[in-house]
């Protein structure tokens, strides 16, 4: 662990690293699948969803920075290359043959929820642990990403 700023315990610092890392991992993944589907889109919703998964995946790519930053801020090292990610997602393989919208849309809403479980459990870490910054961060996080979930069951409904 670096020395930092913060005036959490290095063992406390050690854990949500961890944590975070383990965020990152998942949202890197999430982030890969995201772009996949937006490639990949066919069919009478393309015009819709094609652009609001590009807003997904810009999103999460600034979240992703953002927890990254957080990790090596409370003195940890990232760990996000492709195969360390491959090796360590939460998230289960991305189905490469689909193509139809309201089957990527599908997909996409189920793996939302993974990575929205990891974001609590791990908000619920930080808040246990006083991390109040985290806390902030994480609900960021949260907040958005429950509100793009919403925004795919809504496409199909």
């Amino acid at each position: 662990m670096y020395t930092t700023p913060s005036n959490l315990s290095s063992d406390t610092r050690r854990t949500l690293v961890e944590a975070l890392n383990a965020r990152l991992v998942d949202g890197l993944d999430l982030h890969a699948q995201i772009k996949t589907a937006h490639w990949n889109i066919k069919g009478p919703q393309f015009a819709g969803l094609h652009p609001l998964f590009e807003t997904f995946a810009v999103a999460l790519a600034a979240f992703n920075d953002a927890v990254a930053e957080r990790a090596v801020t409370l003195g940890g090292h990232v760990y996000a290359t492709p195969r360390y990610v491959a090796a360590h997602s939460t998230l289960p393989e991305y189905e490469l043959e689909a193509r139809r919208d309201v089957d990527h849309v599908k997909l996409l809403a189920e793996r939302f929820d993974i990575y929205l479980a990891g974001m609590r459990q791990t908000r619920k870490a930080a808040d246990a642990q006083g991390d109040v910054d985290t806390v902030d961060l994480l609900t960021g996080v949260i907040t958005e990403f429950e509100k793009n979930g919403w925004f795919l069951r809504a496409s199909l409904a």
